[in-house]
């Protein structure tokens, strides 16, 4: 992780002009100490970085510097570029660009699949979105990268919408879900917004001071509080395999004697039935007994709806 980190860092001072330790530090999610403390091991490694203080100041990299050519193998560089070129997919940002041009003029990386960004792809929008995702999510990075507020308009699991100023920190992304860790003026701490359910997003034009954040700090088992949890079995049809191996993972699913079952520990909420139901008939609960219940329940509620 700290060598990645080293990496990162120094790709962030190539693509840009000069940098605040601040900024590295929400981007890269640890203190300001840690930053000066990488950019030291840096400058020990012979790489020409300057630090100046006061207003304009910052962290910045001579343009004229260049990658030493033997940093990374042909493969190494190879797959740092698929890197760059599908997360770019995903942001779009002009910095990164350039960095991606710098790194394959630097290394003249080939290209080793068919396409033209690589063999990685990350969409994380939907069908249809027309790149509409994407601007959101390069919105945002940019409102980190500046320190801005912004102002949305958030529908929460409940389907309930509400106005909100955010200040954003770090962007998170969470089994293919795309959230923004951010302070919520409204309730006066951090949460975790998903992109997903922003319906619009605009700039403020107005800029905060950030609070060091490191990962420790980050919801990211997305757990609720101690004692919500049921550990579950299922029964699993063939034509479900498909949404528990993606829901629970493959690794949570025995097959024996061409029978499937599956066994996890879950959030014990509301949203755990509906995550049940969406498999339909190809997936039973053979365990609790008081989970079997309220699925029965609510298919039962369900059927009514539909009898008159």
């Amino acid at each position: 992780m700290k060598a990645q980190t080293l990496i990162g860092i120094l790709f962030t001072l190539l693509s840009c002009r000069r940098i605040s330790a601040g900024e590295l530090a929400a981007k890269y999610g640890c203190s300001e100490r840690t930053i000066f403390r990488y950019v030291d091991e840096l400058t020990c490694a012979g790489i020409p970085i300057d630090v100046s203080r006061g207003s304009g100041g910052g962290i910045y990299i001579s343009d004229a510097y260049k990658l030493p050519r033997g940093l990374l193998t042909r493969e190494e560089a190879a797959r740092t570029r698929e890197a760059m070129l599908a997360m770019n997919e995903q942001l779009r940002d002009p910095a990164l660009t350039a960095a991606i041009r710098k790194f394959e003029a630097q290394y003249r990386t080939e290209r080793v699949g068919p396409s033209s960004f690589g063999n990685i792809l990350v969409d994380s929008g939907s069908w249809g979105d027309e790149h509409r995702f994407s601007d959101k999510l390069a919105l945002i990075d940019r409102a980190i990268a500046e320190a801005e507020e912004l102002a949305i308009d958030y529908v929460d699991r409940e389907g309930d919408r509400s106005h909100r100023r955010i200040r954003p920190h770090l962007l998170v992304l969470k089994q293919n879900v795309w959230y923004v860790y951010a302070w919520c003026l409204m309730r006066k701490e951090f949460r975790l917004f998903k992109l997903g359910r922003i319906r619009t997003i605009r700039r403020t034009g107005e800029t905060f001071r950030r609070t060091p954040v490191s990962r420790e700090d980050i919801p990211l088992s997305f757990w609720p509080a101690e004692g919500k949890t049921v550990f579950a079995r299922f029964a699993i049809a063939p034509e479900a395999l498909p949404y528990v191996q993606d829901w629970l993972g493959v690794e949570s699913i025995v097959t024996a004697d061409g029978v499937h079952t599956a066994e996890a520990a879950l959030p014990d909420d509301e949203s755990l039935i509906g995550k049940i139901l969406s498999a339909g008939a190809g997936l039973k609960v053979l365990s609790p007994a008081s989970l079997k219940k309220r699925v029965a329940n609510e298919v039962r509620r369900l059927a009514a709806q539909y009898e008159t």
